[in-house]
């Protein structure tokens, strides 16, 4: 279910649509450890149904806001304003702790709230879309009826899906069959 774009408000974006939509609020506590909001092992008991509509209206301005950049068009104020919003609250306060075998791992200070969580996504949208070298990286996936947008670190940034395997696999079969047609006596 979690895809890494590069970003995580970039994750949130792609988990839009089948297969990866966030249904419900047992999908939601696993694509927030997915994604690395939360450190493994966070007790996620008070993630409810009430969390699901502020993470989906704030994937629905994400989408605007970053394929707005992708086109090259203006940002729409209404869905700027609400990231800005949300960007402005407090993020999760981490801590490093010791675990069983004495190791140094984080751990969340306190609750897991909600409008902290919103705002560390929110933040890093504002990161991406204020960052020139970050926003040069940006690429929408040429996978037929691929939705996903990630960011092209590959050597060259050449890259063109989303995923090699998902849909650069299937533009490969694709042209095998096309191929395949074209050779036919006909």
């Amino acid at each position: 279910m979690w895809f890494d774009s590069g970003r995580v408000c970039l994750d949130l974006v792609a988990t839009l649509g089948p297969p990866e939509g966030i249904r419900d609020d047992a999908e939601l506590r696993l694509w927030l450890t997915g994604a690395g909001l939360v450190p493994d092992g966070t007790p996620l008991a008070r993630a409810d149904a009430g969390w699901l509509p502020p993470f989906r209206d704030l994937r629905a301005d994400l989408r605007t806001l970053v394929r707005a950049e992708l086109a090259g068009t203006a940002p729409e104020d209404a869905a700027l304003g609400r990231v800005n919003a949300l960007a402005a609250g407090p993020p999760p306060g981490l801590c490093a702790v010791r675990d069983e075998a004495g190791h140094l791992v984080r751990e969340l200070r306190g609750r897991v709230d909600c409008a902290a969580l919103l705002a560390a996504i929110a933040r890093d949208a504002v990161e991406l879309l204020t960052d020139p070298g970050d926003r040069a990286l940006l690429r929408a996936c040429e996978g037929d009826g691929c939705r996903r947008v990630y960011l092209d670190t590959s050597r060259g940034h050449r890259r063109r899906w989303c995923s090699s395997e998902l849909c650069g696999n299937r533009e490969r079969v694709a042209r095998h069959r096309r191929r395949a047609l074209a050779a036919r006596p006909g």
